[in-house]
Formats: C-alpha cells, structure tokens, sequence
C-alpha cells in the first residue's frame, strides 16, 4: 500500500499554507537523516516545521520530491507508519523550547547534549534495599558532585556507547576522568565495572 499522490500533496500543501514562512515540510522515513539532539535543537530553532506521515510502504515517490524537503528517520528499524516518529520528533523539539521544561538547565545537562550519555541519578530515600545514594552526592560539595557526575557520564557513555566519545571526543577533563577510571579498573584487574 502507496499513499496516493494527489491527495497528499494537497494537505501538505493546505497544512504548510498555514505555517510560517521557513517551516520546513519533514518527511519521516527509514532512509532518512537520523535525528539525533543536534537535529532537534535545529528543529527546535525553526518559526516551524511540518511533519509528513506516511503508512504501510510510505509516499508516492512524487510526494517526497514535491512535498518535502527533508526526509528524518527515528533509527535503523522500519515502523508501520510515521505516527510514532512524529510524535518523537515533536517532544525532541519542543522540549527544547524556552518554558517547556520549566527549568532551562533541564535540556542542557543530559544525555546527548554535550556528547555524552547522562549520569546516574538519585533521589530519596537514600538507602534502598541495600541500596545507597553515593556519598558524593549527600556531602554537599558542588565542585565535588559536578566532578562526579562528569566521571559518571564519560564512563558511563564509555561502557554503553564508546562511538559517541569517538564521534564527539573528550575534553581535556573527561579524558582525565576516563583514565582515572581506567587506571583504577587495571589496578582491580578488573574487564568490567
């Protein structure tokens, strides 16, 4: 099953009509570029942008290169339709707009945004089922817990996700964090934390 070309290009047409000038029109498709947090801070930057949903085997041909500008995928898997992506799409970008969060460090301080993936995080009680919140986290020492979770998150993204620390790097701390981390791990004789 082909979505038919006349009636989509219509309400691709009447529905971008209704946007702001520079709203891209974004088909979502397997072949497309792969969203990730940069793209959605690209999007979440635009007056607008007009979301094409397909189904089953997706657009006639001639919709795509009539109707839309930019193709995006949500990752290396086929979907039954766009639905879902859409709605992935749109709370990447719009949790990236000012107020939506309710507190703007929110989207700054997470995983993705500066190449590495999230630390750990912790709320009370502070033990549970022999369980405990780091000590770090209780002493009260910013310096020290900003330390932590950087380590955290560079060996957490090292464990988990090393092609982002390859595709992003380190900075000159992170990396000292990580061969901190790795020289205490040889010392254990440890292949795994």
């Amino acid at each position: 099953m082909v979505l038919k070309p006349e009636p989509m290009l219509a309400a691709i047409r009447a529905a971008h009509a209704r946007l702001p000038a520079g709203s891209p029109r974004i088909g979502l498709s397997a072949q497309g570029e792969v969203l990730t947090q940069s793209v959605a801070q690209e999007l979440a930057a635009l007056p607008g942008f007009l979301l094409v949903a397909g189904r089953y085997e997706g657009l006639d041909e001639r919709v795509v290169e009539l109707g839309v500008d930019r193709e995006l995928s949500i990752g290396d898997y086929v979907l039954s339709g766009g639905e879902l992506a859409a709605l992935v799409v749109i709370d990447a970008a719009a949790r990236l707009l000012p107020g939506v969060l309710g507190d703007e460090r929110s989207s700054v301080d997470e995983s993705f945004a500066k190449g590495l993936l999230d630390w750990p995080h912790y709320t009370r009680p502070e033990a549970f089922e022999g369980r405990e919140v780091p000590p770090v986290l209780l002493s009260g020492n910013h310096r020290d817990i900003e330390r932590w979770r950087l380590k955290e998150a560079v060996v957490r993204t090292w464990q988990r996700r090393p092609d982002l620390i390859v595709k992003h790097g380190l900075t000159a701390e992170a990396s000292r964090l990580l061969n901190e981390f790795l020289a205490a791990r040889a010392a254990r004789g440890a292949t795994d934390e």
